[in-house]
């Protein structure tokens, strides 16, 4: 036991003195400098071995200090792009020292002034939710969220939503997503800060990327999302259905916007449920228009 710890330590000691040669005389040794010397210098690609064109997307962050933790937790996990919507302190140095040695996200960050922005151009879109809501959404955890996006074309570009720090995602924001993850805490004390949400998060796509074979997943079919012959609609098409919808129903007497009710946001659940293609939403647009056009001659 003790010719073990003696080597060990030799071990650390040599690589305090190698990095003491490679600084400045003046310059005190961090914790980074000695203990993650040998990652630094590892031949491994720490990039997503199956990477997934997947962005984590910040609604209205309170705290810089969480933005950067947030990146630094992204980081560690090989996934790079960070969106902030309305971030309301940022840029801010509070951020660029939470996220330590992951500034280089906080630099290529893209901040935007509203949702619709960051996901415009998104094929699939997650929104993180710690409660039930009034109207079920499919609901997954970490884990099946992770095997969800490995089972989208390797084209599509998929959009995670974190809300605010006290308060998360409002309905609103939740009835843009696909899908909801929920990370199942204790029932005690179940309070994640948001560079832990998104820690956790990370850490599935990154357990799911050194799988090879996507054939694994057990919630999804990889090979019929794979072969479908439309692009999937991204979420400004979609959003735009949903609009035309809206006043096409309007139109005809059937939704009265006034009176909404839950018409609108169940009708968003059966589309988001179904994940539409561009083919199907011109197809339903262009029912859509007809039936306008119709009312419109009947006026």
């Amino acid at each position: 036991m003790l010719i073990v710890v003696v080597l060990v330590f030799s071990g650390v000691f040599d690589r305090i003195r190698w990095q003491s040669n490679q600084h400045a005389p003046n310059r005190c040794l961090t914790y980074e400098d000695v203990i993650l010397t040998d990652k630094q210098s590892s031949p491994n690609n720490h990039r997503l071995t199956e990477a997934r064109d997947v962005r984590m997307v910040l609604v209205n962050p309170s705290h810089p200090g969480n933005i950067g933790g947030a990146a630094r937790a992204m980081k560690t996990m090989a996934v790079e792009q960070l969106v902030l919507v309305s971030p309301r302190e940022y840029p801010d140095p509070r951020a660029v020292w939470r996220a330590a040695g992951a500034r280089d996200l906080l630099e290529n960050a893209r901040v935007v002034e509203t949702l619709d922005e960051a996901i415009a151009d998104c094929d699939l879109v997650v929104g993180t939710s710690a409660r039930g809501r009034r109207i079920p959404w499919p609901v997954v955890d970490a884990r099946q969220c992770a095997e969800q996006i490995y089972a989208e074309p390797s084209s599509s570009k998929v959009a995670i939503l974190f809300g605010r720090e006290d308060r998360g995602l409002n309905n609103d924001e939740l009835h843009r997503c696909h899908l909801h993850v929920h990370v199942p805490t204790s029932e005690e004390y179940g309070s994640l800060n948001l560079a832990m949400a998104v820690q956790i998060i990370c850490y599935e796509l990154r357990m799911r990327s050194l799988n090879s074979d996507l054939s694994q997943g057990k919630n999804a079919n990889p090979s019929v999302m794979q072969d479908w012959d439309e692009p999937f609609a991204n979420a400004a098409d979609v959003e735009r259905l949903h609009e035309h919808l809206a006043e096409a129903l309007a139109q005809i007497g059937f939704y009265n916007p006034a009176e909404p009710k839950q018409l609108l946001t169940r009708l968003r659940r059966l589309f988001a449920r179904i994940r539409l293609d561009k083919m199907e939403i011109n197809i339903l647009r262009g029912i859509l228009t007809t039936v306008q056009e119709k009312v419109n001659k009947n006026i």
